[in-house]
């Protein structure tokens, strides 16, 4: 019946897409047909409401999502293409970031101004920390096992000891913490700064901040994602519809580019060189990096599509859709060309 539902549902679905303009560059980019189709359109557990990050484990080949206005935690088998799991209690979920080497999920439960660890293998939360005002973004760094925490309203960054599930310190910003990730070649801790758009580095072995790297035409940024092989960093600017492209071994800012408004979370496809830039708007911006510059490739549009995942392996990109027909849907995705 669910295999026969997904079939249904993408033959719909997929007429529904629709082109939208990315100012004035989407004039010359591919029709969406040319760039990404339907593979399925999974149904998932609980209410037609909003959905927040993703965390992909390729080791263990799942993905975990936060189905933040529902105060769950889905855990979606990308093999099996099915929901193994759906977890209660995480009031207000925004972030998650999942750990497999040390067989932990970090979730922040913002309702409670908490962050959460699951046991992966159990699926049972083994500890919390906090208090945090507003913690949304998640960062693990491996060798310090620290989890450090976006405090969006309270500008700082939040450190949790991943060991014993106990805060420790915050770090102060100066302005409202984007999203956090680890970046492997440094080592470092990353931060965006609203407001006073910038690139904050830390060092996570003695939570310090190591430099304040400035983001000229980016407002607010928020959203980031890495390209480690070629060290950059993809940073949205949640004000002004703005995308950088950042070199991490110089700590400046490349070019800029326009993306859908009020852009949201961020996914690189490592094996492709693909950049998808969801938005609050809807819009996917889709662009391809090489020579040192990303080429916009085109633009889609679906209702509350501001989160994104991608496997790196497969290719296939992941949107959770929060309302089709009534009910949430994971929508999975192939860029043309690939099996």
């Amino acid at each position: 019946m669910i295999n026969r539902r997904n079939n249904m549902l993408t033959s719909c679905m997929a007429a529904a897409l629709v082109l939208v303009p990315v100012m004035a560059l989407a004039q010359s980019a591919k029709p969406v047909d040319k760039l990404l189709t339907v593979v399925a359109d999974v149904p998932m557990p609980g209410a037609a409401v909003r959905f927040d990050y993703q965390s992909l484990d390729t080791v263990n080949g799942r993905l975990y999502i936060a189905h933040m206005n529902a105060d769950q935690l889905v855990v979606f088998d990308v093999r099996a293409r099915r929901v193994i799991a759906n977890l209660a209690g995480f009031q207000r979920v925004h972030g998650v970031f999942a750990a497999p080497e040390v067989h932990r999920l970090y979730a922040s439960v913002t309702g409670k101004h908490q962050v959460a660890a699951v046991d992966t293998q159990t699926l049972k939360i083994v500890g919390t920390a906090g208090p945090i005002n507003y913690p949304d973004g998640l960062a693990y760094a491996p060798k310090q096992k620290k989890v450090f925490v976006s405090d969006e309203h309270g500008g700082v960054d939040a450190v949790v000891d991943a060991k014993n599930n106990t805060l420790t310190t915050t770090i102060p910003l100066g302005g409202g913490a984007g999203n956090t990730v680890y970046d492997p070649v440094s080592g470092h801790i990353l931060v965006a700064v609203h407001g006073l758009n910038l690139l904050v580095a830390i060092d996570p072995n003695t939570d310090k901040i190591l430099g304040r790297y400035p983001l000229p035409r980016i407002e607010n940024p928020h959203g980031i994602a890495l390209d480690v092989a070629d060290h950059l960093a993809f940073i949205a600017g949640e004000e002004n519809h703005s995308l950088a492209l950042v070199d991490l071994n110089s700590m400046k800012m490349l070019s800029s580019y326009d993306v859908g408004d009020d852009p949201d979370v961020l996914a690189f496809d490592s094996g492709l060189k693909r950049l998808y830039v969801s938005a609050e708007s809807g819009t996917v911006t889709i662009f391809q990096y090489g020579g040192r510059k990303l080429t916009l490739l085109g633009s889609l549009n679906m209702p509350h599509a501001h989160t994104v995942a991608v496997d790196p392996e497969t290719h296939l990109v992941y949107f959770p859709l929060q309302d089709i027909n009534g009910h949430p849907v994971l929508r999975i995705m192939r860029p043309a060309g690939q099996k």
